[in-house]
């Protein structure tokens, strides 16, 4: 008979509630029991977020024998502790602007007192309960997955051993690496000792913290920090550069600085923190900036200063396996030094998205299952055009090439930028402070980048990614017609501009 699987100690997502133990008995049943080893599969995935899920998935799929083992929570980053609780937090962070200002931007109703952050945070817990069924155990069993629940580690080049009861050894042609990243910590004197929040534990929040330190402006920390002072906390956001989302190029980033600030957000840039010490209840950060000290006084911290992969415990050495400080080292097939096994996703990837894990899963089932005899070829990783958004308001949406990028190539181009102050629909929603800049071939229509500020960039970018991707210039956007009045007709005006 096949051993239950190991289950960590209950509970293993706070607050204990109805809509957490749903999501566990999704991703982590306690009852799972763990199947009978296939003899070889075709493919097997260590770790369950998106990258692991779309593998495994795909290659059942395709009739392969594939398995896919996680130690804590089917998922990963994205459904339990990323995008979507994120997404639910900036929502209700949003409404709370909205009510706020309603009355002096549209005159509406006039909303006074305090929200319920704890009611925010329980309706974000019941919608990541209902959508983990997507990504559940259960259900990656009915696609024909074998789905071990325990730590995988590697114990020789060609099998898996899985711990828990009685334990399995997982032999395969072929395997995935996809065990993704966690957030790194700075080695700041103190801040252990402090206590901080990273991403992973933020969401377990049930009382609104009244200050709220935010270590790193990228776009995590931004998020937050906007979302966070939105929903009522005093929050300070510390950076060593000298403005948000470096990135991104320096203009829109002072937009969404702009209305971070707005919001209430105060900043420290150019800003080293000493150390991290407790005063009473509160914990106090030594900032160092210009020559001068300051201190930060914060009921909370928030570490949001980058991320590391998640290598350890893997048995990598055994597998032979090159990995470094930034992850498994792949080429650009995503094959490692073993041939049999590849990786993706953020244990492996420059971009830290989870539709760019998707994409590189994608990429590994191909080059994995379909050899160079067959007519599909060999997908490269370096072909993928990769987009992304920061989830601020407003949003920052980006494709393709940077001005910079440009100029490294040696590509001359030209660029043109529209305001969304010349837009009407953008106008008429109070939300025409950012812009569409695109970047073209000098003398000609093709597409290099994009860079797009509005407060639903992310939702706009699409018609930009498929005519960067796939060569689409803006003599053909021109020619389509756009719905009127929508945010989106920036695109039309731009490609009018070119005209």
């Amino acid at each position: 008979m096949p051993e239950p699987a190991l289950v960590p100690p209950e509970p293993m997502i706070q607050p204990d509630d109805v809509h957490n133990r749903k999501l566990i008995d999704n991703v982590h049943p306690a009852g799972w029991v763990n199947p009978t080893p296939a003899g070889r599969y075709h493919l097997v995935a260590i770790g369950a977020g998106t990258a692991g899920l779309v593998s495994a998935a795909g290659a059942a799929g395709l009739g392969a024998r594939s398995a896919i083992v996680e130690r804590h929570l089917m998922g990963g980053d994205c459904l339990n502790v990323g995008c979507v609780p994120s997404k639910g937090v900036i929502r209700a962070a949003r409404s709370w602007s909205e009510a706020r200002h309603s009355a002096e931007r549209f005159g509406g109703p006039i909303a006074a007192g305090p929200g319920d952050f704890a009611t925010a945070m329980e309706r974000m817990r019941r919608l990541r309960a209902g959508i983990s069924g997507n990504d559940s155990a259960q259900r990656f069993a009915g696609l024909g997955v074998d789905v071990f629940l325990g730590q995988g580690c590697f114990v020789s080049p060609e099998e898996i051993e899985v711990g828990g009861p009685g334990g399995h050894r997982l032999r395969f042609r072929r395997a995935v690496i996809a065990t993704g990243a966690r957030a790194a910590v700075p080695a700041i004197p103190g801040l252990a000792e402090a206590g901080y929040l990273t991403n992973e534990t933020i969401f377990t929040l049930t009382a609104l913290p009244a200050r709220l330190a935010v270590i790193g402006g990228g776009p995590i920390g931004c998020e937050m920090a906007q979302a966070f002072a939105r929903l009522g906390s005093e929050v300070t956001l510390i950076d060593h550069g000298g403005h948000v989302l470096a990135r991104e190029d320096a203009d829109a980033a002072e937009v969404v600085q702009k209305a971070m600030l707005a919001d209430g957000v105060h900043f420290a840039f150019h800003a080293e923190i000493g150390e991290v010490r407790r005063r009473g209840a509160e914990k106090v950060l030594v900032l160092e900036a210009g020559g001068e000290r300051r201190e930060v006084a914060a009921d909370a911290i928030l570490c949001a200063a980058g991320r590391a992969p998640n290598v350890e415990g893997l048995g990598l050495e055994a597998a032979g396996v090159r990995y470094g400080k930034r992850g498994v080292e792949v080429d650009d097939h995503l094959k490692t030094s073993n041939p049999r096994i590849y990786a993706c996703g953020d244990i492996a990837a420059r971009y830290q998205f989870t539709h760019l894990a998707d994409a590189q899963a994608r990429i590994v089932i191909q080059n994995a299952l379909f050899l160079d005899r067959f007519f599909w070829g060999r997908a490269k990783a370096s072909a993928l055009t990769i987009p992304w958004c920061t989830y601020t308001s407003p949003e920052i949406a980006h494709v393709g090439m940077y001005e910079k990028d440009a100029k490294e190539k040696g590509i001359e181009i030209d660029t043109l930028t529209i305001p969304l102050s010349e837009v009407d629909r953008a106008i008429l929603d109070g939300a025409d402070e950012g812009f569409l800049r695109l970047h073209v071939n000098k003398g000609k229509d093709t597409i290099l980048g994009a860079t797009l500020v509005a407060e639903h960039a992310g939702d706009m970018l699409g018609e930009l990614c498929l005519a960067v991707t796939h060569g689409i210039g803006l003599k053909k956007i021109a020619s389509v017609i756009h719905p009127y009045p929508t945010q989106g007709e920036v695109v039309k005006k731009a490609a009018d501009a070119w005209r």
